[in-house]
């Protein structure tokens, strides 16, 4: 099966059934009011036909490369269906990438058209200047019942909804999602249609997920949580998606709790923000069964999470090229949100020392998974062996992370092999100081990070968030992670911020923070 076939099975079988309900939410700082729209299943097989057409009239054929540089909105759905279809393959791009970067992405991808917004439309006018090969940029309006003319929304009641035969095998890109580079270029993971069903189907298996779920997607679609964990399982269950247009820390729960949803993802950062907002009682009242999450919280946060919300957690771990997430917590059985789970779906784990060898219970290893590559496991990096080679040895994909195995079979993850710091011949892992250091109750935010010392080989430095009603100095907090750490792992210094810089999905971008205070 190809992302086709499951789209016009879904039309088959859940008809008038809701797959959509997108809101674009208000902005008052911007002028700009709420727009709302719904969408059945047989209602989103027609408008992928429509764009398929479209597509086609647009000169892009089977195995070419376009660009989707939207925010969240109903016509990334469509474009990414309707390419898929085609046969054609999707290179979703982050709308805040500064110009260089986004340049680099379409080029390296050999992308032949861009869509994107008006608020866009300009920086990549300015992209398709320095590249021969980007033909054409399309422009979206997707928050109006009245869009431009000249948009892709318009377009589309210009064109039929006769179904369009897909000619792409299940072992076919249908997509490139770049990984963020830090330390080098970003690598583009190739994903097949069968990659698609194989992540959907590992999340929806291990959700129980029903025809009477609905997902409740906040993170940006251009980013793998949204559409592997979340779209691709609600479709392949015929569940529904509440699209929001973007994250909103005031706005979540009463957005979650109008649309009735059953399931959502997050990462830890957007959490911390909703643990940040004002109680709000009323918010208990939601009806989600299970929210995923990656990225750890501390003890106390998760306790005052499920004391405020009511909303049970099951943290996991994955990467863009594992696809489906390999470690989750179970559904039914014991949760230890503060590990990343056990193994889920047809994923086989093996923790492994600088040899490649496995490390018994309880020792420290680099997490490897076991997979099909182009099914359960990506096929690799677009142009790129070298890479790919790399990462994926004798069918086991080396990812890059550290974790321990308790005897109970729960993984806990302790942090980037990169993000090891070296003190006086010691490692010390940098997840292990910040989990000390965010359980101090004034802070809010922490990055530990390793720079140069002539005499210990690494200083350890945190650079600390505080709650905005909070204070502690540089010499409490230090004092308050000696009683927790052993004293080679206790920071040096304490750098107090406003902000860390972050993903689009709430990464903290450690490498921004090593540059800036390497100057």
């Amino acid at each position: 099966m190809n992302l086709s076939d499951l789209i016009s099975d879904c039309a088959a079988r859940y008809a008038d059934s809701e797959f959509l309900l997108f809101e674009r939410q208000p902005q008052a700082d911007a002028g700009q009011g709420s727009f709302q729209l719904r969408m059945t299943y047989r209602e989103l097989d027609a408008m992928v036909n429509r764009a398929c057409h479209f597509l086609s009239a647009q000169g892009l054929k089977p195995g070419e490369i376009f660009n989707l540089h939207l925010p969240n909105c109903p016509a990334f759905l469509l474009l990414w269906f309707a390419g898929a279809r085609l046969g054609a393959v999707m290179m979703p791009t982050n709308v805040l990438a500064a110009a260089e970067e986004l340049t680099y992405l379409l080029g390296h991808s050999q992308s032949k058209i861009a869509f994107t917004t008006a608020e866009h439309m300009s920086k990549l006018e300015q992209c398709r200047q320095q590249l021969e090969l980007l033909e054409k940029t399309v422009l979206c309006d997707p928050y109006t019942e009245s869009p431009a003319p000249d948009s892709f929304e318009a377009c589309l009641d210009r064109y039929p909804d006769t179904p369009w035969q897909c000619p792409a095998r299940d072992t076919d890109l249908a997509a490139i999602m770049y990984t963020s580079g830090t330390t080098s270029k970003p690598k583009g993971v190739m994903v097949t249609h069968a990659n698609y069903l194989a992540a959907g189907r590992t999340v929806a298996d291990a959700l129980e997920l029903g025809p009477d779920d609905r997902q409740f997607v906040v993170l940006p679609l251009f980013h793998g949580n949204a559409q592997y964990y979340s779209t691709m399982s609600a479709l392949l269950r015929g569940a529904s998606v509440a699209l929001m247009d973007r994250f909103s820390a005031s706005r979540y729960f009463d957005k979650c709790i109008e649309y009735g949803c059953t399931v959502a993802s997050l990462f830890a950062a957007p959490m911390r923000m909703l643990l940040a907002q004002p109680q709000n009682p009323a918010h208990r009242d939601n009806r989600l069964r299970v929210v995923i999450f990656a990225q750890n919280l501390t003890p106390q946060q998760l306790d005052e999470w499920q004391r405020r919300f009511d909303a049970p957690l099951a943290q996991l771990w994955g990467m863009t090229e594992t696809m489906g997430p390999p470690l989750m917590n179970p559904l039914r059985g014991e949760r230890r949100n503060w590990t990343v789970g056990k193994p889920s779906g047809d994923y086989e784990i093996a923790l492994v020392d600088a040899s490649a060898n496995r490390v018994a219970t309880g020792q420290e290893g680099e997490i490897t998974v076991k997979g099909v590559p182009g099914i359960t496991i990506m096929p690799g990096y677009f142009k790129n062996p070298q890479a790919t080679e790399e990462t994926i040895r004798d069918g086991w994909l080396y990812t890059g992370d550290n974790a321990i195995q308790d005897t109970e079979g729960y993984y806990r993850f302790v942090d980037r092999k990169k993000d090891m710091i070296k003190r006086s011949g010691e490692n010390v892992s940098a997840g292990e100081v910040e989990n000390v250091v965010l359980q101090h109750p004034a802070v809010f935010e922490c990055a530990v990070i390793g720079l140069p010392d002539e005499l210990r080989d690494e200083s350890i430095v945190a650079v600390v968030v505080l709650h905005a009603d909070k204070q502690v100095t540089e010499s409490e907090l230090i004092d308050f992670c000696a009683g927790k750490l052993a004293r080679f792992r206790v920071p040096q210094r304490i750098v107090f911020e406003e902000s860390l810089p972050k993903t689009s999905v709430g990464k903290i971008q450690k490498h921004l923070i090593r540059a800036a205070m390497s100057v």
